[in-house]
């Protein structure tokens, strides 16, 4: 079914449409939550399956989900969306024998506690066994 200029919005029209400010469709775009505009530049154009995307985020966002977690599920479900981003994960080798893995997205105050226990396990697995 070919597009007609009747079902193309605009941002404002978009937003208006949706309830969801154009700043926060714009950050659902960059996230991948929304698919890009159907025309870029200034004449951007958004159609039907725009106003689905953000219908379904504040759904999903009632029921208590993160962003990271609707764009898990879509992509999950294989339903409107694109595909989700890769995971990044720091590999920490605390010993020959020991490897932990932390998600890269942790809030910093996280990191830091993070970086201080596993300072803290490397110390002990590199102590001599009489020192135990």
């Amino acid at each position: 079914m070919a597009r007609t200029k009747q079902q193309e919005l605009r941002m404002a029209e978009l937003a208006k449409r949706t309830g969801v400010p154009p700043r926060t469709i714009r950050l659902y775009i960059a996230r991948g939550l929304v698919e890009g505009p159907l025309r870029r530049g200034r004449r951007a154009a958004y159609g039907p399956r725009h106003v689905r995307q953000l219908a379904r985020i504040r759904r999903l966002q009632k029921e208590g989900l993160t962003l990271r977690e609707i764009l898990q599920r879509t992509a999950a479900e294989g339903t409107e969306g694109p595909i989700p981003q890769p995971d990044s994960w720091w590999r920490f080798v605390l010993a020959g024998d020991v490897v932990v893995s932390v998600r890269a997205d942790v809030s910093p105050w996280r990191q830091r506690a993070i970086q201080r226990a596993l300072a803290r396990m490397a110390a002990e697995l590199a102590a001599p066994e009489k020192e135990r």
